[in-house]
């Protein structure tokens, strides 16, 4: 049949076809079927799957598939994105819901990354990271070997641990390379705190003391203590050090020329630990940017504001049980904004502006859990055995790792966690470095890090 011919018939067929009911039309078409071969069945199958199977991803505008892909949990949309290049463009552009995946895994979230195709990457870092946690592979360990006597105090910074040992001496090591940077002479020290250019040592002999780095010089001395000084802070600013010792007291000196400027008392403990920071909140008792001390010993916490004044009045008291028949573990959280405590009866989170008790995280059924850390997401936690992962929003352990037989200390000086900003929400750069650190009875520094990801 000509060409002409054939469009004329087929345009006949076309206006009678359209007049046939439902009912005809399929008997129609089931009766051309029958008629053809392998090549027009071959056809008709082709062009029947175009018309069938529309993909609504590709159909539909951009917003609206996003808002029904947001119905999809991460696993099954990782499963979606192997079904076509463009459902995986698609599909990894969606921020919203990568967003949502990284912050339930307890990921911080950076809004101005414009990048459309970067939360998709960091859901599957994160994925892998707290699949590492789970399954006990996330950390690594490391010794730093150097003292040859006990060591009781440690304090860390920046990728840099100070050790303080009975050999008389304290060692600035770098936690990556395992390195010792300086080394110098100084009395037994029982607490350390350092920076660029000093370091500032507590001592069981009851003084404390300012040394130089370069030249291991002590540049300035602090008597007056009749007990152990078992915590040191100081801040250059406020030109202030201050003190807690197993005397029962509280010093407030001056960092420069070393004059005690205030001794605090209503300690009936030794005071194991003073930490100075600025306020974060507004109360009636103080406001943000106000520079606060808090001291701790076995059974209270004390808030005192800092000033020169005599006989200065502590502001606080804070237990956790009034008769005292519940000791508090000897480790202090303090960001300005709340205050955590470990103790046998469980975590508690105090809220600064109020002083209220905001909860109190009961340990698990024959733990008795001491705290290193504590942030918005995640604290850590350890205990004779095991160093433990929390996190925080639903209160349960979410990974662990075996401890060594450390060197056990009342007082707390003896370990300390390492990096802390992770606690506040892992991010793909935090979780590094130093998790953990803790003297050994062989006088070396066992080191649990943070493995590299995969």
């Amino acid at each position: 049949m000509e060409r002409k011919d054939f469009e004329a018939w087929l345009d006949n067929i076309s206006v009678t076809f359209l007049s046939l009911t439902d009912l005809q039309k399929n008997e129609t078409l089931d009766h051309l079927i029958g008629l053809s071969g392998a090549v027009q069945l071959r056809h008709l199958s082709n062009n029947l799957e175009t018309l069938l199977k529309r993909d609504f991803l590709k159909l539909l505008p951009l917003e609206l598939s996003f808002y029904l892909l947001k119905w999809l949990d991460p696993q099954t949309l990782l499963t979606c994105c192997l079904v076509s290049k463009q459902w995986n463009k698609v599909i990894s552009a969606c921020t919203e819901v990568w967003q949502t995946a990284c912050k339930k895994l307890g990921w911080q979230i950076d809004d101005s990354v414009q990048d459309a195709l970067h939360w998709k990457k960091v859901y599957l870092k994160a994925i892998l990271r707290m699949k590492q946690l789970k399954d006990h592979e996330a950390f690594e360990t490391s010794s730093l070997i150097g003292h040859s006597a006990r060591v009781y105090a440690l304090y860390y910074k920046d990728g840099l641990l100070c050790t303080g040992s009975d050999d008389l001496s304290a060692k600035l090591w770098d936690v990556s390379t395992g390195q010792c940077i300086y080394g110098i002479q100084t009395h037994t020290c029982a607490a350390v705190k350092f920076d660029e250019q000093k370091l500032v040592t507590g001592s069981f002999d009851n003084t404390v003391a300012c040394w130089e780095w370069s030249s291991g010089a002590k540049t300035q001395y602090f008597r007056g203590h009749t007990g152990a000084v078992f915590s040191v802070d100081y801040n250059d600013e406020l030109d202030i050090l201050v003190s807690g010792s197993a005397d029962f007291t509280v010093k407030v000196w001056a960092l420069s020329t070393g004059v005690c400027l205030n001794t605090l008392t209503g300690h009936t403990e030794w005071v194991t630990k003073v930490v100075l920071q600025k306020c974060k909140v507004k109360s009636v008792m103080h406001s943000p940017g106000d520079y606060i001390l808090l001291s701790a010993d076995k059974y209270e916490i004390k808030i005192w504001p800092i000033g020169r004044e005599i006989n200065c009045k502590c502001l606080k008291t804070l237990t956790v049980s009034e008769d005292r028949s519940i000791s508090l573990q000897p480790r202090l959280h303090f960001d300005g904004k709340y205050i955590v405590c470990s103790s046998a009866l469980g975590l508690y989170q105090w809220d600064f502006a109020s002083y209220d008790i905001l909860r109190v995280i009961k340990p698990p059924e024959f733990a008795n859990l001491s705290l290193l850390g504590f942030g918005d997401i995640f604290a850590l936690l350890f205990d004779n055995h095991y160093l433990y992962i929390m996190d925080l929003r639903t209160e349960k352990l979410i990974s662990r790792w075996p401890l060594p037989e450390y060197r056990k200390s009342k007082r707390g000086s003896s370990f300390l966690a390492g990096e802390m900003s992770w606690l506040d929400g892992l991010d793909g750069q935090n979780d590094m470095g130093l998790v953990f650190a803790t003297s050994m009875p062989d006088h070396s520094i066992h080191l649990v890090l943070w493995k590299e990801h995969g």
